[in-house]
């Protein structure tokens, strides 16, 4: 089998999780590592028993490699897109797509007249009973959509002394929470519901107005405890946490809540979805139940199991009932999904894993939440 050769750019915390990923798949390589220099692409590629470390300058130029994914800090998911697409390659991109709208919208058009396959990171799609909602609203089994509750919670920044880039608004952009997690959240809630949000009303929080940024390097989740001489007090200007009211083209309504200062929630998305028919409910840390209400009968739990859900909720599914799959097996299948298209050898006319359109579509609802905050009313998307 001549397996697809693959370079990861970036080895914070989601880089190797795409590594872990795409090594699970049998037609695919990770034969490249890059970092921002070829001293700590050496290091981490040794760690992670990758054979080639480059610049990524270095790893554009090699021909032998067909599909580059982009895990970097999000400045720098536009240029090396861009670059990226310039040189022939197939691109799968970290979320944010870009830093703003100008340059997302420029990357969905490069990608768009290349042909070459371009896709965002929104895993959290490929949970299995995410795909069982979708699967089951499409079929009519929901009815229509009344009213959608979200929540995406956790604890990292939790005390004051949690630090990390993306409090940085040079290199995550002017939104933290919504536009980390809360990406995650309006896409899935988009995918599952089939609606468009048409407008959003935001109230934004920063609970640590000043933070203790480290002198020394943490990485991300590292639990890491510096002592008091080893920090440096930085202003903080982004949300810690954010609730967002929203219009959906139906004419009904919803509501989000993002937090990353939840002690004891490490990574918890919770979807509440009401239909005419049912109720669906699903919490990411407990990914293998989904709860289904209803008004007049009793309400029902579906564990994630082949032989039970619909045969387009199976395909991402890969093991028996009772044996769970979680985070890591949610990229596994979107990467399959794409390297399928990678292997045709270009994007097909509709993709089933999210694309830098997808990409584009949730920047703009993030822009929006930003302007409602700012201006504390209503703003149609």
């Amino acid at each position: 089998m001549n397996k697809i050769k693959v370079g990861v750019v970036g080895t914070g915390f989601i880089g190797p999780a795409h590594v872990e990923a795409l090594r699970r798949l049998p037609n695919v390589e990770v034969a490249a590592l890059c970092e921002v220099n070829i001293d700590l692409a050496r290091q981490k590629a040794e760690q992670m028993g990758i054979e080639r470390p480059y610049t990524f300058e270095d790893l554009l130029k090699q021909e032998d490699i067909s599909c580059i994914h982009i895990c970097t800090p999000n400045f720098l998911h536009y240029s090396q897109s861009k670059a990226a697409l310039e040189a022939g390659k197939h691109v799968v991109c970290e979320k944010p797509l870009a830093k703003d709208l100008h340059e997302a919208k420029e990357l969905v058009s490069l990608a768009a007249k290349s042909g070459l396959v371009n896709a965002v990171h929104f895993n959290l799609r490929y949970y299995p009973l995410a795909r069982q909602m979708k699967t089951m609203r499409e079929k009519g089994e929901l009815g229509e959509v009344y009213s959608v509750i979200g929540s995406y919670l956790q604890d990292w920044l939790f005390y004051d002394t949690d630090y990390n880039w993306r409090l940085e608004p040079d290199k995550s952009g002017n939104s933290r929470a919504i536009a980390d997690i809360g990406s995650h959240l309006m896409d899935i809630l988009e995918y599952i519901t089939g609606l468009k949000t048409v407008a959003v009303m935001a109230d934004f929080n920063t609970i640590h107005k000043t933070r203790k940024k480290p002198l020394k390097p943490v990485e991300t989740y590292s639990g890491k405890m510096l002592r008091p001489e080893d920090y440096a007090d930085v202003p903080i200007n982004t949300e810690d946490h954010a609730n967002v009211l929203l219009r959906f083209d139906n004419g009904n309504r919803g509501v989000i809540t993002v937090s990353q200062v939840s002690a004891g929630r490490k990574n918890q998305m919770k979807l509440e979805i009401a239909g005419s028919k049912k109720t669906f409910a699903w919490n990411s840390e407990a990914p293998n139940e989904m709860w289904i209400g209803n008004r007049d009968g009793y309400n029902e739990s579906l564990m994630r199991d082949p032989s039970l859900v619909h045969a387009e909720a199976r395909s991402v599914i890969s093991f028996p009932g009772g044996h769970n799959e979680g985070f890591p097996d949610t990229s596994k299948q979107m990467f399959r999904e794409v390297y399928a298209a990678v292997e045709a050898g270009r994007q097909p006319e509709k993709p089933t894993y999210p694309t830098f359109a997808d990409g584009y579509r949730e920047l703009l609802i993030c822009e929006r939440i930003l302007e409602s905050n700012r201006r504390q009313g209503w703003v149609e998307v």
